[in-house]
């Protein structure tokens, strides 16, 4: 029996990927993560998660997809289709391929049943599924797909940093550093998100700069 556990990292940002990670593992090999010291990386530094993550790829099999800003915003700006079930479609993508016998799931939606039940109906095979808020937090195994995911993430954002050579800060809109970039930058770099709030606004204040111009 092989049970896997899958998480996020990158949801809330306005700059960069969200990643979606999936971690498989044999049950009878579980605990050694939890000796690992793996738990929801939120409630680890950034030093832990590179560290455990190094130990966690010896005890598991993981799968990793960069969801990039151009198609998160096809899916934000749909009318079929929102960011949960693109989250959803990738979580479908990553049981396909890994086929574990259960997988645990980090829940973004309110609605948990409906969410549950539309990756089920997507599956190519039938597993056990536990779809669940604060998954991370519960499940050792989630735990270790969201340090899989957080440390992905992060290495992107710090690529995406190097390459432009710019500094948005953490790439969250409460962030006040992003705020001042997306505000000064705003459709000057790919990474943008901008079906999110904070950068539609910014183009429209930059637009109605321009036209009162004229």
């Amino acid at each position: 029996m092989i049970i896997a556990g899958i998480d996020e990292a990158g949801r809330g940002p306005a700059i960069g990927p969200l990643v979606i990670a999936i971690a498989c593992i044999d049950p009878n090999d579980e605990e050694k993560l939890k000796k690992l010291g793996v738990k929801d990386s939120k409630l680890l530094s950034p030093e832990q998660r590179e560290n455990i993550l190094v130990h966690i790829k010896k005890l598991c099999k993981l799968e990793i997809v960069k969801i990039l800003p151009a198609e998160i915003d096809t899916a934000v700006f749909s009318d079929g289709t929102n960011l949960n079930w693109l989250e959803a479609d990738h979580a479908v993508a990553l049981l396909n391929k890994m086929r574990p016998d259960k997988a645990f799931i980090d829940c973004p939606s309110t609605n948990q049943k409906a969410y549950k039940d539309y990756i089920f109906s997507r599956l190519k095979y039938k597993p056990e599924l536990v779809v669940e808020h604060k998954a991370d937090y519960k499940y050792v195994i989630v735990g270790a797909a969201s340090i899989a995911a957080k440390v992905t993430r992060d290495h992107e954002i710090s690529e995406l940093k190097k390459k432009h050579d710019v500094d948005f800060g953490s790439g969250y809109p409460s962030d006040p550093k992003t705020a001042q970039f997306i505000k000064d930058n705003n459709g000057k770099y790919p990474f943008f998100r901008k079906s999110w709030a904070c950068c539609r606004e910014s183009s429209d204040n930059e637009t109605q700069k321009k036209l009162s111009g004229f």
